[in-house]
């Protein structure tokens, strides 16, 4: 029998993740939205690209959960955007109630999944899936570290004029303005960064960085980002389905580490068969220690809204 990854949500950021998975052809996929026609849709468009590209896993979309059932992982994308008069508050609050019910259909039919959020604000969602689905941190975190840390080296290596391969580096914290990229860990070919930009290049790159999701939504004007989103998705989905333990930035439940407990805060965490393996601490510098509390006080300020 095939092993089995569900996708919640099937948008722009959760269709293109079920074609990356079908792709992989390590599992049958499941695309499930409450759109009538739009996963079925998508799931059949596909198949129809399996001959062409050589896979042979099953797609299946649907408007149910049935079908999801006894999922090893489910990658849950669903929620609304920000619309004009609508405050930080009420959609935290609308996001709340869409993935609160997700989490509780996930769970009746896929107790033992592993539970990959980016639905938004993501580490708040995070922090609410972990409560609905009673799952042990192990099993729930979030993705936004490895998106907004390819955004990082994709301007690092673009400024370099170098392989992005060859860029290495970590964004911790939550996904916005809030979010610390560490410089010491941040690499070319093995050279610190600050051996080859000025503190104003980088900071110029860290601003950019910060800002890289609204500068696409800006320029498609009626969409945001899915391509970079999905494909950090898949490298988590890789790491766990694979075994292949790496080591990721990602948002995870925090029990002291980093001086922080009880929130999800993007740090480096070791992904493997059992979800967060281990969580990294990194030796962080004073003012980076300090923007990553006040990341988690970002966290927290969401977390109180919902008041879980």
């Amino acid at each position: 029998m095939r092993r089995k990854i569900t996708v919640v949500g099937a948008g722009m950021v959760g269709g293109t993740t079920a074609q990356r998975l079908a792709e992989r052809d390590y599992a049958d996929v499941v695309l499930v939205d409450i759109v009538e026609g739009l996963p079925q849709g998508k799931a059949l468009d596909l198949l129809e690209a399996a001959p062409v590209l050589g896979y042979d896993g099953a797609i299946i979309g649907t408007n149910s959960y049935e079908e999801t059932a006894d999922s090893e992982i489910v990658v849950i994308t669903s929620g609304l955007a920000r619309k004009p008069g609508m405050s930080r508050d009420d959609l935290v609050m609308k996001n709340k109630a869409i993935v609160q019910s997700v989490v509780e259909s996930v769970v009746h039919y896929s107790p033992n999944s592993i539970l990959v959020m980016v639905a938004n604000p993501l580490d708040a969602m995070a922090q609410l899936a972990l409560k609905v689905s009673g799952f042990p941190r192990e099993r729930v975190c979030g993705m936004a570290g490895v998106l907004d840390t390819a955004r990082f080296r994709t301007f690092l290596a673009h400024e370099l004029g170098v392989s992005v391969r060859d860029v290495q580096a970590y964004v911790l914290g939550g996904h916005g303005d809030t979010m610390v990229p560490v410089i010491k860990y941040t690499t070319v070919g093995g050279v610190p960064i600050d051996k080859l930009l000025s503190k104003d290049d980088i900071e110029r790159l860290v601003t950019r960085t910060r800002k890289g999701g609204e500068e696409i939504v800006n320029l498609l004007k009626t969409g945001s980002a899915y391509y970079a989103p999905s494909a950090s998705v898949v490298d988590m989905v890789d790491a766990i389905m694979l075994d292949r333990k790496r080591i990721l930035p990602c948002a995870v439940y925090l029990q002291g580490e980093y001086g922080i407990n009880g929130l999800f805060v993007g740090v480096p965490a070791k992904l493997g068969a059992g979800g967060v393996e281990q969580i990294i601490e990194l030796e962080l510098a004073p003012e980076e220690q300090a923007a990553l509390k006040r990341s988690a006080d970002a966290v927290q300020e969401l977390v109180d809204i919902m008041k879980i």
